[in-house]
């Protein structure tokens, strides 16, 4: 048997490749960023081929550092940013604009013009999902319409579209393979979920040709091979899923009912409801967990667009800390809040609110408030906008949740997740690998391979670090949660066009 797993986790905001064992343990790791374009407010765009080529160069880095060959690994996995839209020439392989990224809300005038149409319900019976400008399907139409020559291109079938796991199989093989798999094409707003097919009046909708559709795998299968002048050799693919699906199957939350969240730039909350999709009646979206072999699993989902990112601004426009991780030292310097709220809907707000026109806000400053304070209250921000997400998906599952697993490089923030204990007034259980995105990529790739038998077997591998409880004196956090929903009200429709 080959030794090892290697998973490409392609993020907002940097890229890496992931060396797994046997065991499910980490052996190297490289990352490196690319950069963040703005071009206009509430616009946001990657450069596709410094996803490429970042990409492309982890994988090297991980090679080398670990001293290992193409020869050696069993299989790759690939797991990414979903929503995230580019537009290519099939001929010269070269991107027509920038990717426009999950968060860009440009497009936010054309998804209410479909609301008023009424064919929003329409398109969640068939999607899962909201009308919103957070997915592919309208930002593919504004690359048509907004280049010159591109939308004759595309009825002409020059043009490909995907997400990035496309882009990147579609650079790993050389342009041998256009393919994607359920769990990305599920964000689409294209693709039926119950089909499972790409769908002839969402095309027509959104007023797309097929012809630049990708062809939808499974989640675990080998769909291809690296070519041999990328790694020195033709390494399978065989694993891809979204980034917060591949999060859910990292966490082995493989049975109805289990529910995760991961602290990245945004929150996302999954639960698996197993093969039922479940309609929301409570803003959430309904999609495709996975599909291996012929079982499709389905899940309910809260997105959350700014989680862990609200630090990050904390440090880089604020200037109150110097790295992410001061965070935690700094809000521990206050007992609580001090009155001090803070709505992060800097690109609107998502799950379950939905609301394109909100806008950040910080409310309850008074000449006493403190950097220490507005920490907190940032940290408190992630929690609440996650416990809004998990209260929705128990009233449509009918589930209430006991524990909640957690993954995410804010994950590791101890006060971060008291709060949300308390905020949910469930278990938080944090395992001992949180690099759960990218193990749930390996867990996929390997399985397809028989690098791990069976599900049952990685189940095994599964271990808890440390465990939140709840803490009993929770009557002060129900005061938190009234003040927070009076500070969304502020924050909501704040712009009106």
């Amino acid at each position: 048997m080959k030794k090892y797993i290697l998973a490409l986790d392609s993020g907002t905001t940097s890229n890496r490749a992931i060396l797994f064992d046997h065991s499910g343990q980490i052996l190297n790791v490289s990352q490196r960023e690319f950069e963040q374009i703005f071009p206009k407010p509430g616009w946001v765009e990657h450069n596709p081929e410094e996803i490429w080529s970042t990409q492309k160069s982890v994988v090297h880095d991980v090679l080398e550092k670990q001293g290992v060959t193409a020869g050696d690994i069993a299989a790759i996995g690939i797991t990414n940013q979903r929503e995230t839209t580019l537009v290519w020439d099939k001929e010269t392989g070269l991107p027509i604009h920038n990717a426009i990224v999950w968060q860009d809300r440009r497009t936010a005038g054309f998804c209410d013009q479909l609301k008023n149409n009424g064919v929003d319900i329409m398109i969640k019976e068939k999607t899962g999902l909201v009308v919103d400008a957070y997915f592919s399907g309208s930002k593919i139409k504004w690359i048509l319409d907004n280049m010159p020559g591109a939308r004759e291109k595309a009825q002409q079938g020059k043009l490909a579209f995907g997400t990035v796991d496309t882009w990147l199989v579609w650079r790993l093989t050389n342009g041998q393979k256009h393919i994607t798999e359920v769990s990305n094409a599920s964000r689409t707003m294209l693709f039926n979920i119950h089909t499972l097919t790409w769908d002839k009046e969402l095309l027509k909708i959104f007023d797309l040709p097929s012809s630049m559709l990708p062809e939808v795998r499974s989640s675990s299968e080998v769909i291809g091979h690296t070519v041999k002048e990328h790694f020195g050799g033709e390494i399978p693919i065989a694993g891809i899923a979204g980034d917060q699906q591949a999060a859910l199957f990292g966490q082995m939350c493989v049975d109805k009912g289990m529910a995760k969240n991961t602290y990245g730039t945004g929150c996302f909350v999954m639960m698996n409801t197993g093969t039922e999709a479940i309609f929301s009646q409570y803003n959430l979206l309904t999609t495709i967990a996975w599909k291996i072999k012929q079982e499709v699993c389905y899940a309910l989902e809260g997105s959350i667009f700014i989680g862990g990112a609200v630090v990050q601004w904390l440090r880089d426009q604020l200037h109150i800390i110097k790295s992410s991780s001061e965070v935690e030292s700094l809000a521990r310097t206050v007992k609580d809040n001090g009155g001090v709220y803070f709505v992060p809907a800097f690109v609107g707000l998502g799950a379950p609110h939905w609301d394109q026109y909100a806008t950040g806000t910080i409310i309850g400053i008074t000449r006493g408030t403190s950097d220490a304070h507005i920490a907190r209250a940032a940290l408190e921000a992630i929690t609440l906008q996650s416990m809004d997400v998990i209260n929705a998906m128990a009233k449509d599952s009918g589930i209430d949740l006991t524990e909640l697993r957690v993954d995410g490089g804010a994950a590791a923030n101890d006060l971060l997740m008291q709060i949300q204990a308390n905020a949910i007034h469930a278990k938080v259980i944090r395992p001992g690998i949180i690099e759960t995105t990218a193990l749930g990529a390996a867990y996929l790739a390997g399985l397809a391979v028989g690098y791990w038998e069976s599900i049952d077997d990685i189940k095994q591998q599964w271990q808890v670090e440390k465990v939140f409880e709840p803490e009993a004196d929770s009557e002060g956090f129900y005061i938190v949660i009234e003040n927070w929903n009076k500070a969304l009200e502020r924050s909501k429709q704040w712009y009106t066009s």
